[in-house]
C-alpha cells in the first residue's frame, strides 16, 4: 500500500464541541481516577528531586551559602507555582482538543484555529513538530537520568558500590523495555500507590529536615530570587539551568488528561504532589544550611542511614514508573503522528482488552531502548545527564506557550491586552529557561538537540514527500465519475462479488482500480471506493465516523474517519455501515496500491536528492496495510507502479 492510503487531517473536520475528556459513556469513580493520576501523570516531575538540587550545586555551581540556597529554593518555590501550577494546570490543561492533551494536540488545535492563513498554518504546524521532536529527546533522557540518579544513592551507603551503579543502571534499563510488550497492565494497579507512597515519603523527609530550620520558609518571598539573581549575575542566570529540572514531567500533566481527566490531575497536583514537592525541595535547602557538604546528593542527604537502603529500593521503583509513564507517553505520540500524517505507519499492539490507550509499538520500542542505552553508557551518571535534560525540558515549554497563544487569541477571544501581559510574562520566564540550558549544549545539550532535528527531518520529509506522491498521482490519474462513464463505452467484464479499493483521495481513481482494469479487463458487480480519513481530533462520532456515497454502475464511495487516539479497523467500521450482505470479511476481495518510490541517481526531484532518497526508504519500510488496517491478508491483492518524486 502506497503511503497516500490514508488522507491528511481534514481541517474542517475538526468543530469545537463539549466533551468529557474520558473517550467513554461510563466514567471510572473519582478515586481510581485520582490514584491513576498519581501513578502515570505525576511519575517524572515527582522524581525531579533526585537530582535537579544537586545539579544547582555541583561542581563550579554556585555556592551552597545561605543567601544563595534560599534565593534557589524561591526560584523553585515560584518556578512550580507559576509555570507548572498556572500555566500548566490552570491554563493549558483549558487547552484540550476534545478531551485530548499533548504537544500533537495542541498543535491540531492550533493549526484549526489559523486554518484560513496558510503562512500562519505553517507556522504552527512546524512548532508542534519541533515540540514534538523535542519530547523524542526528553523520552531518552528520562529513563537514564531517573534510573541512574536512584541508584547512585548507594554511593551513599557504600562507596565500594560505585563500581555497581552504571551496570544495575543498564539492567533496570533493558528489563524496562523487555517488559514493554506486556503492557503497563503488568504493573499498573502498582503505579498509584507506589507514587503515592513516594509522595509521602519525601514529603516526610522535607518535614524531619524543616523542623530543624524552618527559616527556610521565608523563601516563598520572591525578594530572594530577585536578589539571588542580582548578586549571582551570569552564574545566576547559568542555574536557571538546574531550576527547570524540578519541572521536567511538567508536559505529562497536559498530556495524559485523556486519560484521566482534567479534575483529577488537577485535585491530585494540588492535594498532594505539589505540596509533597515543595516539602521536600524546602527540606534539602534545610539540610544544606546545616551541612553544605550534601550538596553532592542533596536527595539522600535528607534521609536517615537506617532508611537509606528501603529509600533508594523506593527511589528505583519510583524512577522505573516514572520512566514506564515517559514511554507510554512517546508511544501515544507516535501513534498520532501516524494518523495525523508525520510518520510512516509502524505496527501497533494493543495490551489492554479494556484500554484503549495502552498500546505498544515494537519499532519505536527498539529504537527508544538504543538511544537511552547511548545515553547511559556514554554519560554514565545523572550530573551528566542533567545538562541534556533541561535543554528538552525547556524548549517545549516555550513552544507549548507559543501555541497557546495562538488558541487563546482565535479560540478563546482573548483581548490583546490580556494576551500581551499572558504572552511576555511566560515568554520571558520559559525563553530564560531555554537561554540558560543553551549554555549546557557542549556538555550533554548537543545530544537531545541532536536527537530532535533526526525526528524533525523524518516528520517534515515523510510529510513533503506523501505531498509529491499525491500531487504525482493526480496528475496522472482520472477523476473517478468520468472513469465511471468511460468504462460503459466498453464495459470490462464483470466479476462476481464486491471489491474494496484503497485511496487516498476518493475524488480519483485509485491506482488499483486502474491497473486492475487497464491490465486484467474485469470489474467486480460492486466495486468501494474507500479512503480512511485521519481527523485533527481524538475520537470520532455519530455521523463524522463515515461518509457513504452511491454512485452509478455499482460503485460507491465510501470515506472513514478515525481520531488520532482511535484503533484502526477498517473491516470493522466498514461492516457497520451495512452497505452490502457481502462485506463480511470472507466474501470482499481488498484491492491496494502498493506503488514503489524510487529516488535514482540520474534524476531531478522536487526535494532534496538525500530527502527523496530518505522518504524512499521511509516508504519502503512502512508497516504493511494488512497489519496497519485490519485487512485480512488472504483476501488482499497489491497492484502498483513506480513512482519517481
Amino acid at each position: 500500500m502506497h503511503p497516500l492510503a490514508t488522507r491528511p487531517p481534514s481541517m474542517e473536520a475538526e468543530k469545537p464541541k463539549e466533551d468529557d475528556g474520558s473517550g467513554s459513556d461510563e466514567k471510572p469513580a473519582l478515586p481510581k481516577l485520582l490514584l491513576g493520576a498519581i501513578g502515570v501523570v505525576f511519575g517524572d516531575i515527582a522524581t525531579s528531586p533526585l537530582y535537579s538540587m544537586q545539579q544547582a550545586f555541583s561542581k563550579g555551581g554556585i555556592a551552597p551559602r545561605h543567601d544563595n540556597i534560599l534565593g534557589l529554593l524561591s526560584l523553585v518555590f515560584w518556578a512550580l507555582v507559576l509555570v507548572v501550577s498556572i500555566k500548566y494546570v490552570v491554563f493549558v490543561m483549558r487547552a484540550d482538543n476534545h478531551g485530548e492533551g499533548g504537544m500533537m494536540a495542541l498543535t491540531a488545535l492550533a493549526r484549526n484555529a489559523v486554518r484560513k492563513n496558510s503562512r500562519a498554518c505553517w507556522w504552527v504546524v512546524m512548532l508542534g513538530l519541533a515540540g514534538a521532536a523535542l519530547f523524542f529527546g526528553d523520552s531518552v533522557i528520562t529513563p537514564a537520568i531517573s534510573v541512574l540518579s536512584a541508584v547512585e544513592g548507594l554511593k551513599l551507603a557504600s562507596p565500594a558500590f560505585g563500581q555497581w551503579v552504571l551496570p544495575i543502571g543498564a539492567t533496570i534499563i533493558v528489563l524496562l523495555f523487555a517488559l514493554q510488550k506486556r503492557g503497563s497492565s503488568l504493573v499498573g494497579s502498582l503505579f498509584g500507590p507506589v507514587m503515592t507512597l513516594w509522595l509521602l515519603s519525601v514529603a516526610a523527609l522535607g518535614v524531619y529536615s524543616l523542623l530543624r530550620h524552618p527559616e527556610v520558609v521565608a523563601a516563598a518571598n520572591p525578594r530572594w530570587a530577585v536578589e539571588y539573581m542580582a548578586h549571582n549575575g551570569f552564574k545566576g542566570f547559568a542555574s536557571l539551568g538546574a531550576v527547570v529540572l524540578v519541572m521536567t514531567g511538567g508536559e505529562a500533566l497536559y498530556a495524559d488528561i485523556g486519560h484521566f481527566g482534567s479534575f483529577p490531575i488537577r485535585l491530585s497536583w494540588f492535594g498532594l504532589a505539589l505540596p509533597a514537592l515543595l516539602l521536600n525541595y524546602a527540606g534539602q535547602g534545610a539540610e544544606l544550611l546545616q551541612d553544605s557538604s550534601g550538596a553532592q546528593h542533596p536527595f539522600f542527604s535528607l534521609v536517615p542511614h537506617v532508611l537509606l537502603y528501603p529509600m533508594i529500593v523506593l527511589a528505583t521503583a519510583a524512577t522505573v514508573i516514572a520512566s514506564q509513564a515517559v514511554i507510554s507517553g512517546t508511544f501515544s505520540m507516535v501513534r498520532q503522528g501516524i494518523q495525523l500524517g508525520y510518520l510512516p505507519r509502524s505496527r501497533v499492539e494493543h495490551t489492554s482488552g479494556d484500554m484503549e490507550g495502552q498500546i505498544y509499538l515494537p519499532t519505536v520500542n527498539f529504537l527508544l531502548f538504543v538511544a537511552v542505552m547511548i545515553a547511559v553508557l556514554g554519560f554514565r551518571s545523572s550530573d551528566k545527564l542533567a545538562g541534556a535534560y533541561g535543554i528538552a525540558v525547556s524548549g517545549t515549554m516555550l513552544l507549548t506557550t507559543l501555541l497557546l497563544l495562538v488558541v487563546a487569541r482565535m479560540r478563546w477571544q482573548w483581548g490583546w491586552a490580556r494576551l500581551l501581559a499572558f504572552g511576555i510574562v511566560y515568554v520571558f520566564i520559559d525563553a530564560s529557561f531555554f537561554g540558560a540550558n543553551t549554555l549546557k549544549l557542549a556538555n550533554g545539550g548537543w545530544f537531545p538537540i541532536t536527537l530532535a532535528i533526526v525526528m524533525m527531518v523524518v516528520m517534515t520529509v515523510w510529510r513533503r514527500g506523501r505531498h509529491l506522491m499525491e500531487r504525482q498521482l493526480h496528475a496522472e490519474g482520472e477523476k473517478l465519475e468520468d472513469f465511471i462513464d468511460h468504462q460503459q463505452d466498453d464495459p470490462p467484464l464483470q466479476a462476481p462479488g464486491t471489491a474494496v479499493f484503497l485511496t487516498g483521495d476518493g475524488q480519483w481513481v485509485p491506482q488499483a482500480l486502474r491497473h486492475n482494469v487497464e491490465h486484467n479487463h474485469v470489474l467486480h458487480e460492486r466495486n468501494v471506493v474507500l479512503t480512511v480519513d485521519g481527523l485533527d481530533q481524538p475520537r470520532t462520532r455519530g455521523d463524522e465516523r463515515s461518509e457513504l456515497e452511491e454512485l452509478a454502475h455499482g460503485f460507491w464511495r465510501v470515506t472513514l474517519r478515525f481520531g488520532f487516539a482511535e484503533s484502526i479497523d477498517v473491516p470493522a467500521r466498514l461492516r457497520q455501515l451495512k452497505l452490502d450482505p457481502t462485506l463480511e470479511a470472507d466474501k470482499v476481495v481488498w484491492f491496494i496500491g502498493h506503488d514503489e518510490v524510487k529516488a535514482d541517481d540520474d534524476k531531478s526531484y522536487h526535494m532534496a536528492r538525500w530527502r527523496a532518497r530518505l522518504f524512499a526508504y521511509m516508504a519502503r519500510n512502512a508497516t504493511p496495510a494488512t497489519t496497519y488496517y485490519g485487512i485480512p491478508p488472504r483476501r488482499l491483492i497489491e497492484i502498483g507502479a513506480r513512482i519517481d518524486l
